[in-house]
């Protein structure tokens, strides 16, 4: 059974001056996390971790990851600021986007952050804009199945993401006719894969593309970005990905395609968002109804503007009820939020222990992709984010939205001047 990071006893302490919901976050387990996979990778004299800002949006977070030696992976010009903000600079930012708006090309040449051109065209539009800088990332899309074991993981030929091998090579020449000096290479080919060999096959099909590359233009490569993908285990039954296997199956692709060709100083990058912070996080609720119709129905106090998976791609978080860890899971409910949209259900005939109005539900694993994709459909507010520190006192490190918040874009008038905080 999943473990929660926290006790009843603490959330009623917290509750007392955080109001429900709000999504909470383990300090020691993150940092203990990002630990393990600098250990991992630490063959590699030059691995860094990037990052993904979009996982979990927060300057608290990104400063307690800057401190633990991680950079960032930004997809916005906001994610550029507030990496800014945070004190990321240069190297220490990895620009990945698509669809990019010039502001947003502006911003990441001011801040000299390594850019990881999305397109072909990109290019020129980049040079238009800002201008091209001595060192350039390529995203590179394989194209067809990806398949571990000869089972499909995911499709790259259908993502809207990088580039065919053809237009790899055309654009390293193109951009060598422009000054750039040194590339990296980036793919991203599965989501929320715990299968230990995902990242040593993406690493060799990176590896063997650079080394070809190499041979066909001459161009000299100093970093491969595996990006993220590597996942978590959402389910009680699922094994969580062993990074130290991946980390030795990552060195043995290394040593067998790369050292050979004389590339041996190449660095390891990787955005692991959802691994180094999903765990460690979750979003704690309480129970305001039950209701007995032709189901037995359970209503939070959060819904879907929370956390938006389970509704949009009914992915499984697993619930905890606080207090009652123990008890036998004898009672079958939709667990639902109060937004009016029949899928928002955190769960759908699961089996939980009875629950009464007024328990607190810890739902886990929502330290990734959980906050950040909040949104005030039917006028909802987000809620607060809240960090238990190693010590075990907190801090909010971001407050629950106000109606006041939800009215200011109206800026333009005065009709909603006397709403309150």
């Amino acid at each position: 059974m999943k473990k929660t990071f926290v006790t009843l006893d603490q959330v009623k302490e917290m509750n007392q001056k955080y109001p429900t919901p709000f999504h909470l976050y383990d300090e020691k387990g993150i940092r203990e996390n990002v630990r393990k996979l600098l250990k991992a990778f630490s063959w590699n004299k030059g691995f860094k971790e990037y990052f993904a800002v979009k996982a979990t949006p927060n300057p608290f977070i990104l400063k307690i990851l800057k401190e633990e030696g991680c950079g960032v992976d930004c997809s916005s010009y906001t994610e550029l600021q507030m990496s800014d903000v945070c004190g990321f600079s240069g190297e220490d930012i990895m620009f990945s986007s698509n669809d990019t708006p010039a502001e947003d090309f502006q911003l990441a040449r001011k801040l000299n952050a390594i850019i990881n051109l999305d397109d072909i065209t990109h290019i020129a539009f980049l040079e238009k804009v800002a201008d091209i800088p001595e060192t350039v990332c390529l995203r590179y899309n394989p194209g067809g199945d990806f398949k571990i074991n000869n089972a499909i993981m995911d499709t790259p030929g259908e993502a809207k993401y990088g580039m065919t091998y053809d237009q790899m090579a055309e654009g390293i020449k193109i951009l060598q006719t422009k000054g750039v000096k040194r590339f990296g290479i980036h793919a991203f080919l599965a989501s929320n894969t715990i299968a230990n060999e995902y990242y040593p096959k993406l690493a060799r099909i990176l590896f063997e593309t650079i080394v070809r590359l190499n041979k066909e233009t001459g161009a000299v490569f100093s970093f491969v970005n595996l990006s993220g993908g590597v996942g978590i285990p959402y389910r009680p039954e699922e094994e969580p990905t062993d990074i130290i296997s991946v980390g030795n199956g990552v060195k043995e692709a290394f040593e067998e395609v790369l050292v050979p060709a004389g590339m041996g100083d190449i660095r390891i990058f990787t955005e692991m968002g959802r691994y180094i912070l999903g765990p460690f996080g979750c979003l704690v609720t309480k129970v305001l109804h039950e209701k007995h119709i032709y189901k037995d129905y359970i209503g939070l106090d959060a819904c879907a503007a929370n956390l938006m998976r389970p509704a949009m791609y009914r992915a499984y978080h697993h619930i905890t009820v606080l207090g009652k860890e123990d008890w036998p899971l004898d009672h079958k409910y939709d667990v639902t939020g109060g937004l009016c949209e029949n899928n928002d259900k955190f769960a759908i005939d699961r089996m939980l222990p009875k629950i009464e109005i007024g328990d607190y539900l810890i739902i886990h694993d929502t330290g990734a992709h959980g906050f950040a994709m909040g949104y005030n459909y039917n006028g909802k507010l987000r809620s607060a984010e809240v960090l238990l520190k190693e010590d075990g006192s907190t801090e909010l490190i971001r407050r629950a939205e106000t109606p006041k918040d939800y009215f200011s874009t109206f800026d333009f008038t005065h009709w909603f001047d006397h709403i309150d905080e």
